[in-house]
């Protein structure tokens, strides 16, 4: 029998209620958390904060995406970072507490994913040309940059963590 394996989230069609022109920033974002999760049962935790060879850690990937989304997503509302995101941002190369697991940091991703998939269902198309402006320098980009950087850059931190992931993976086995 031949194993059949879903096409990528891509393929799969539009997602219901987001914009067309935010489908690809949807699904990006959704393949990412698919692909991550296919390690949330079987990465010890005892590794989540090993660097081979001084590359990121899992769980800097894990905490950074979780970060960077909550972030560019309130830069592309045309929002100022707060306090607590700021503070955030300073930890994330760090275990935010003790016995911290795969698991729970990527339960943490896929509220933060959660949430960007419902702004995007909310935004407006007709916005996606406005200047946003990032952080506080006031860099200027647009509503759809900031939006699209969101998705490269999940997809960029996804492939990071999933080669670290198997390098760790493959020292114990």
């Amino acid at each position: 029998m031949k194993n059949i394996e879903k096409p990528e989230v891509w393929l799969r069609g539009p997602l219901a209620g987001v914009p067309a022109l935010l489908q690809p920033v949807a699904h990006s974002l959704l393949q990412a958390q698919e692909e991550i999760s296919l390690f949330q049962d079987r990465f010890p935790t005892r590794l989540l904060w090993a660097k081979p060879s001084g590359v990121a850690s899992v769980g800097f990937h894990l905490q950074h995406l979780a970060g960077v989304l909550d972030r560019l997503f309130t830069y592309a509302r045309g929002e100022s970072l707060s306090e607590t995101q700021l503070a955030y941002l300073k930890t994330e190369e760090k275990e935010p507490f003790h016995g911290c697991s795969y698991r729970n940091l990527l339960n943490l991703l896929t509220q933060e994913i959660q949430r960007a998939i419902m702004q995007l269902k909310q935004t407006d198309e007709s916005t996606l040309t406005e200047i946003r402006y990032v952080g506080r320098a006031m860099v200027p980009s647009t509503h759809l940059g900031l939006l699209f950087h969101a998705a490269e850059h999940t997809q960029r931190h996804a492939g990071q963590l999933l080669v670290t992931a198997k390098i760790l993976l493959s020292e114990i086995q």
